[in-house]
């Protein structure tokens, strides 16, 4: 019997980083309080309940004379926490056998990520001899859930939406995946649980990078 990726067509794996491929410990609410403090430096502070990508979005259009140093300033700090939240992560186990499994099978790999290089990297230093496609938020004008994300990536590997399974541990990773006009795969292995997840309608849903590797065919 065919595996499942291949009798679904799929030639491409796209992942999100945190929380996906390496254990997550990147505190959003942290991140976005020193964010605020730095933008408190230029100018009020919406009460927005939104990420911090987002939030400074909104400050700049509110603020547009600030923009440039606004931004700068907000993102050298967002650099600093991910670093140093990088530092206490690791990479699931799966992570390493997968990719092992996914070159006999001659399966394209990327990653997405609204994560700083520097963070990926101080996690997964030769992450460049696995993925031949990483499009970090530095990278791209708009970042998921915006689909220009995830088609920047598939454009790198030259393959198109239909044959392509991304893969996340969030409800905007299956967003951005729904909106490409991917597969989409939910992990609950971040935040988000089984049944937030569900609620999305991913194509898989599944409780560890395993089980769906092993769904997937990937694993045995």
């Amino acid at each position: 019997m065919s595996p499942e990726f291949r009798s679904r067509g799929i030639v491409a794996l796209i992942f999100d980083f945190d929380g996906t491929l390496a254990v997550p410990t990147l505190d959003f609410a942290h991140m976005k309080r020193e964010a605020r403090k730095v933008i408190a430096r230029f100018c009020p502070v919406p009460e927005a309940a939104v990420p911090t990508m987002e939030l400074l979005d909104i400050v700049e259009a509110a603020h547009p004379d600030l923009a440039e140093a606004i931004r700068p300033a907000v993102l050298q700090r967002v650099r600093e926490v991910e670093v140093e939240a990088a530092a206490r992560s690791s990479l699931f186990p799966y992570v390493r056998p997968m990719l092992a499994a996914c070159r006999t099978f001659g399966l394209q790999t990327g990653i997405i990520t609204r994560n700083c290089p520097e963070a990926i990297t101080r996690v997964f230093p030769d992450i460049a001899e696995h993925f031949p496609c990483i499009v970090t938020r530095d990278d791209v004008p708009r970042v998921k859930p915006d689909p220009e994300h995830l088609l920047a990536a598939l454009e790198q590997l030259g393959v198109s939406p239909e044959e392509t399974l991304m893969i996340g541990d969030h409800p905007m990773d299956i967003v951005v995946g729904q909106r490409a006009g991917t597969f989409t795969a939910g992990l609950a292995t971040g935040e988000a649980s089984l049944e937030e997840l569900r609620s999305r309608t991913p194509d898989y849903c599944e409780a560890s990078g395993e089980a769906l590797m092993r769904r997937l065919g990937i694993f045995s």
